[in-house]
């Protein structure tokens, strides 16, 4: 499993880009993580599913809140992962008003969680495999903080938890 000083994993995530431009296409883009933290302070935050109820009404609205106070403090990027595909992500970002202030990154075979180790089985619930909730600081690609929810709590990966650790740990 992922630790903090660790670098984050090889892969790719996807994005549902609305509009065209900065060398993007419409739809589905695949963006290199590697290249995409490269420089910069990302803030991650990472749940089980896109329009469930905890990530739907306090997960995402919060990073959505707090994104000034983020940027504020340090903060280049806020992402939020989650293993569905990138058209729900996409759609799930117009609901939640994300536009300019969280990126929707889409993990829709879970090979980043996979790689992070921290998948969450939920077959059980008709959900297949999924993330766990976490949040975490990335600074150049390595991980600085990480905050992992026990199941079924919402109470680390909070955007006030990232908020407070970034301005700690970027200060």
């Amino acid at each position: 499993m992922l630790k903090i000083g660790d670098k984050l994993p090889a892969g790719s995530l996807q994005e549902f880009i609305e509009v065209e431009g900065h060398g993007c296409s419409l739809g589905p883009n695949t963006f290199d993580i590697a290249h995409l933290t490269a420089g910069k302070k990302v803030a991650i935050f990472a749940l089980p599913g896109a329009y469930t109820p905890t990530c739907s009404a306090k997960h995402v609205p919060g990073y959505v809140e707090k994104a000034a106070a983020l940027k504020a403090a340090g903060v280049d990027e806020i992402w939020c992962v989650s293993v569905n595909d990138a058209f729900v992500m996409g759609a799930w970002g117009r609901d939640q008003h994300t536009s300019g202030k969280v990126r929707m990154m889409a993990d829709g075979s879970a090979h980043f969680t996979t790689a992070v180790g921290l998948t969450l089985d939920r077959t059980t619930a008709g959900m297949g495999i999924r993330s766990q909730r976490y949040s975490m600081l990335v600074v150049d690609g390595l991980v600085k903080t990480l905050n992992i929810e026990a199941p079924g709590k919402f109470e680390v990966s909070d955007a006030d938890t990232m908020l407070r650790q970034a301005k700690e740990v970027l200060a």
